[in-house]
């Protein structure tokens, strides 16, 4: 501890005050990776979809800064899930209410926690792209 100068230790320190390595806010640090996490229970964390911006039936763009519609679903993918969980899988495309889940940041990236209950409807995975075509008979 000798070669360190009072000065060291000001700059460990961020702008609220906080050692640099410090959780802020109950959150995690940000060096918490996906592969580090286990979930308890029947927990969920799922990717919502990035932008927030919607478009109607006739093509009409509804931005992410418009007054949300109450209890409007969403679909997400599934990215982690714990041990209980029963009705999906990673991958698995789910159907949620975004005001039921809390969000979290894992390897920066801005996920939603979710209970199993949460879940209104579960999908297979979205077909990849590049389709091989089937055998006619």
């Amino acid at each position: 501890m000798a070669d360190r100068s009072p000065r060291d230790d000001v700059r460990d320190i961020d702008a609220t005050g906080r050692g640099a390595n410090a959780p802020t806010n109950g959150r995690a640090a940000a060096s918490a990776h996906a592969a580090d996490v286990r979930l308890t229970g029947d927990r969920l964390v799922v990717r919502p979809p990035g932008d927030g911006e919607r478009k109607t039936n006739s093509g009409l763009l509804i931005p992410a800064t418009a007054a949300p519609a109450p209890k409007r679903l969403t679909w997400a993918d599934v990215a982690l899930i714990g041990p209980d969980v029963r009705v999906a899988k990673v991958g698995d495309r789910v159907l949620f209410l975004p005001q039921s889940g809390l969000e979290v940041e894992l390897d920066g990236e801005e996920l939603v926690l979710l209970r199993e209950r949460d879940v209104q409807a579960v999908s297979a995975p979205a077909p990849s792209a590049e389709r091989v075509p089937g055998q006619y008979l």
